[in-house]
């Protein structure tokens, strides 16, 4: 069973197109039969869950504080942490893929933290990256899509070959 690690904005502004695809997205996930991780909490995080519990699916939810009443009502597993932001990388390296939904700062490092690590990235409206050292062509380390269906269907595509590559390995 894939975990699929989907990150974004939280708070409370996050605009409505945003929210609802992550809505979406944290659907899809459930239906397709895999599990799905976040950070815990409002915004982006929370209408994937919400989405999940709707499609009958598993969440987990890595908590930057210690207190697991933080959590949003829809997350199933809270594990927290203590660790404040750095519990991105938990997150990050939770997910056997991660789906970046828009996003701030924080969303960025998750993503730069799962890609060091070798987790594939899908991104739905969310960052671009740029290597100073190759002119101005995009990085290919986010694979863009975009609707959280295809979101869902590339990620998967995408831990399965990572998976089968650990299992390659002896992982």
């Amino acid at each position: 069973m894939p975990y699929v690690g989907v990150v974004g904005r939280g708070g409370s502004d996050v605009p409505a197109a945003v929210l609802s695809t992550a809505e979406a997205v944290g659907r899809a996930v459930a239906e397709a039969g895999a599990v799905l991780v976040c950070g815990g909490r409002d915004g982006v995080m929370e209408a994937a869950c919400r989405g999940a519990r709707a499609g009958g699916g598993l969440t987990v939810g890595i908590l930057p504080g210690l207190d697991r009443g933080e959590a949003n009502p829809f997350v199933d597993v809270v594990l927290p942490t203590g660790l404040g932001e750095a519990r991105n990388a938990l997150v990050a390296r939770a997910a056997d893929v991660l789906i970046a939904v828009d996003g701030g700062y924080g969303t960025l490092s998750e993503i730069a933290l799962a890609l060091a690590a070798g987790t594939p990235v899908v991104g739905v409206a969310t960052w671009e990256l740029r290597r100073a050292d190759e002119g101005a062509r995009a990085d290919a380390g986010i694979v863009p899509v975009g609707d959280p269906v295809e979101a869902v269907r590339v990620a998967l595509r995408l831990a399965g070959h990572r998976r089968a590559d650990q299992d390659d390995e002896g992982l």
